[in-house]
């Protein structure tokens, strides 16, 4: 039953409770794991101070008890907050940046951070800057290659690679 003046949920999407108990835990068992893995590394106290998993261990504990503090005070609140958690518009401009980001690092494994970044830079400019091939082009050929040098050649540090690179001999 809805309270007087709090919001409806009209869109019948997730609600920002839900979402809070999602989060909590899902933090919960993170804090659960980081104890058991820090419980395992050893807790305690040893004659020369703290075992490695010692202060470890005392994070995961304040997480879990944190997060467990959320989803109690989340259920048993007199007035939850049943808003949406996301209007469909604000969803679709999320996806708009994670799809296209997931994608540029799936690429990464197959066409290397620079081609993959060039095409990816090279998409967004076009796609939602709304620029002209003609302006994307250059910039989305000229800021890898300028990366490449960067790390590649004056830093020293070696990044994913992909079959160009290898065509050049890198």
């Amino acid at each position: 039953m809805q309270d007087e003046g709090e919001p409806a949920n009209l869109a019948g999407g997730v609600s920002k409770r839900l979402m809070d108990i999602i989060v909590a835990a899902l933090m919960m068992l993170f804090g659960a794991v980081v104890m058991v893995e820090s419980y395992e590394l050893g807790a305690g106290w040893s004659p020369t101070g703290p075992e490695s998993g010692y202060f470890p261990f005392y994070v995961g504990l304040l997480i879990l008890v944190s997060s467990t503090a959320t989803v109690v005070a989340t259920l048993f609140t007199r007035s939850p907050d049943r808003a949406s958690f996301v209007e469909p518009r604000q969803f679709k401009l999320v996806l708009q940046v994670l799809i296209p980001a997931t994608v540029f690092v799936v690429a990464i494994s197959y066409i290397g951070i620079y081609v993959a970044g060039g095409l990816f830079i090279a998409f967004f400019m076009w796609w939602l800057g709304k620029y002209p091939l003609h302006v994307a082009a250059p910039v989305s050929v000229l800021i890898p290659v300028a990366l490449f040098f960067l790390f590649e050649v004056w830093f020293l540090i070696s990044l994913p690679k992909g079959p160009l690179e290898n065509f050049l001999g890198y």
